[in-house]
Order: structure tokens, then sequence, then C-alpha cells
């Protein structure tokens, strides 16, 4: 009974009854987005190599920029744990092995930056003209590393960090040094509004090797002095696939937009459904399509919310054949024959409630019954295991 009780919380959340609800039978300050469930989140990193994927993905766009002195930039529209991004730098070094590197991620989660941190330190060693920064800083903040309000810019905590010695491990010890100033200053609060987090405290923290400062000095950002204009934009599932398309423009799609350099590249990714993941949840939830928005729709309402500024821009859809591309759940032969082991089938339906963004509330009562158990077995079964479609699209701010 214990058991099946944690297997329960960890797939079905923890929603509470007897709590106020909104329209949609949820309390706002309960209201959390799919991915802030931790468990859920880490067990899907875990098993899918979807971030694998998008890495490689991103990297098919290097070859294209053209970065300006005296920097490569690069921002990351929502970091994660770190995959993406480290494995896109090692892509960067190999193409660009001597230009230094001027990176910024977003991320609102202590325990996803912890994460990235750990990360971090080989990458100082094998590129050590980097500067590195993480910030908790809206979209529309984020890629000038300035709040909009004047209270939050009051407020903002700026951390520069110089890393001493020359090995991974030096550099390991200081980043690890940094868990004290994370944990009070990378606080979250929940907008009783959207029941989406919000930052307490906006803070910018900045990374860089000591023995490279001088090289450097041109590259460091400066409080107060708000300067984008990035040759990359990394946009990995940056928004709810079931938020409201004006919504995505505007407040997501739209301002990375308006952050890149001439010549510079916005590549964003999203789930686009149409695999046996979504067999799973239209097995247990007949008709559901989470995936509401395909590229297309993605650029003309972007278009609509970027006005006259859409004109310096060029918006790449691709056909399809170039646009998708698949990733996988981790398995053996052996773990998808007949006897698909239980902690398989877990991992599998962890792997589409989570791609497919069902909410806690909504699993509840499945989870009652063997069904989603049965339907994930027999999905495995049928197609030798789980795999995923992701859509990819580009757009490109003109060099003149």
């Amino acid at each position: 009974m214990e058991a099946a009780s944690t297997v329960k919380a960890v797939l079905g959340g923890a929603a509470s009854a007897g709590t106020p609800a909104d329209a949609q039978g949820r309390a706002p300050e309960r209201n959390f987005r799919f991915y802030d469930n931790r468990q859920k989140y880490l067990l899907f990193v875990n098993t899918c190599a979807e971030k694998s994927a998008v890495a490689d993905r991103i990297a098919q766009d290097l070859p294209s920029l053209r970065p300006t002195p005296p920097a490569l930039r690069v921002f990351d529209a929502g970091v994660g744990d770190g995959t993406v991004l480290t494995r896109v730098m090692r892509w960067m070094h190999q193409r660009f092995p001597t230009l230094p590197f001027y990176i910024v991620g977003k991320e609102i989660s202590l325990e996803d930056v912890r994460l990235t941190l750990d990360k971090l330190p080989d990458r100082f060693f094998e590129h050590p003209a980097t500067v590195l920064v993480l910030t908790n800083l809206f979209y529309k903040e984020a890629p000038w590393l300035t709040p909009h309000s004047i209270a939050a810019a009051s407020s903002l905590t700026w951390h520069e960090v110089a890393l001493s010695g020359t090995t991974s491990c030096d550099f390991e010890a200081q980043i690890a040094a940094l868990q004290p100033f994370l944990a009070e200053n990378w606080r979250v609060a929940v907008s009783k509004a959207s029941g989406n987090p919000t930052y307490v405290r906006p803070t910018v923290l900045v990374l860089y090797r000591e023995d490279h400062k001088f090289q450097l000095t041109p590259v460091l950002p400066q409080r107060g002095a708000p300067h984008a204009d990035f040759d990359l934009v990394i946009a990995s599932q940056p928004y709810r696939l079931r938020a409201p398309l004006e919504f995505k423009a505007s407040k997501v799609m739209a301002p990375l937009a308006r952050s890149l350099a001439p010549g510079g590249r916005l590549v964003a990714v999203h789930s686009h459904g149409g695999d046996p993941g979504q067999e799973i949840i239209q097995a247990v939830w007949p008709g559901e399509n989470p995936f509401v928005h395909d590229r297309h729709q993605m650029f003309k309402a972007t278009r609509e919310a970027l006005g006259a500024e859409a004109r310096g821009l060029k918006f790449n859809g691709q056909p399809d054949e170039r646009a998708l591309f698949r990733y996988a759940m981790h398995t053996l032969p052996s773990e998808v024959d007949e006897t698909i082991g239980t902690s398989t089938v877990f991992a599998a339906w962890n792997a589409a409630i989570y791609v497919g963004q069902i909410e806690d509330a909504r699993l509840e009562p499945v989870l009652g019954s063997r069904k989603y158990l049965d339907v994930t077995h027999d999905v495995l079964r049928r197609h030798g295991g789980l795999w995923f479609w992701d859509e990819s699209f580009t757009i490109v701010r003109r060099r003149d």
C-alpha cells in the first residue's frame, strides 16, 4: 500500500481535496504548471532523450551564425537542468574554439539552477573565454538583464563571481560554494492570479574565469546598461502547450525575437504530437489533443504581436521532414517484450503525461484503476518502445 501511494504521488501529483478552486477546478495558489512537479520532470529527463535531441537540432544552426566582436552571444530562454545548454556549449566550442562566449540563461527554478551549475565546471575548463549569466527575470526582461518596474530594478541582486584556478575541480568547489547565495536569492512565489511561479527577488549571477578577465572585460554585462543583440536564442519548450496563442506570441516569442542581433537566429522547439505518447493520452482521455498550435500559427501570431517590427525578421517554418524530429524513451529490447516490467510502464506513462502536459487534478481519478497501465503496456508492445515528435522553427533577424 505504501509503494502504491508513493507511485500515485509521483505520477499524479499532490493535489488536495477541499481547496477553493477556479473555474477549471483548480485553486490558483496550487495551479502549478505541469513542469513544476519535480518528480515528473526528473523522471522524464532521465528516461527520455529529448534534451540531447534538442541540442543536436540547435547545433544544426551554428554554421549559419556570424558573430561579431567582442563575443558570440547566446540566450537560453529556459535553462531547465542545463543539459541542452551545456551540450550546445560543447558544439559551440567545436565550431568556434577561439571566440569568447557570452551566454545568458533564464531559469526561475532553484533546483534547476543547481543542476545547471553542476554541469558547468568542465565548460569553464574547456572554453575559458566564457561569461555565463543566470537570471530569474521574466522573458521581457531577461535578455537585457533589466527588470521593467522601478521597484524590481531597485531591488535587483547582481552577483559577479570571478572563478580562480585552472581546473574543473577548482571551479566546481567555488560554484558549489554559491548554494547559500542561491537559497537566499532564488526564491519563488506563486501568483494568485495565474498560479504560475514568479521571482521574489530579481537576481543576476555572473560567472567567468578570473585569469581571463582582461580578455572578457568588454564581454561582461554591466548593471543598468541593457544590451541583448544575441546571435542565437534557444527557446526549447518555452511555454505551456495549452496557453492561449496570443500569450505565447506576445509574452514569449515577441520579446525573444526583439533580442536578436542582425543575423541572429531564434531556434524554437515545442512538442508536436501524432506519436505513441499521444496514443496513450487519447486512450485514457478520448479526443485529447494538447498540441493545439503548430509553427505556422505561432509565426502568424508572433508577426501580429510584433507589428511593424516583424518586417525586419524572417520566419522559417521549413517542411515537416526538416521541422519535425523524433526522440525516444531509453529502453532495452528485453524491456519491451511481452513481459514489460512495471518500472518501464510507469516511466512510459510519466513521459506521456509529461509531454502532454496533463495537470495533476485530471490524473487523480485515472490513477484509481489499472486502465492507464494496461493502455501504456499495449502501446509499448505494439511500437516496440515509446517515442515522441518535437517541432522546430526559426526566426532570423535580417542583416540589413
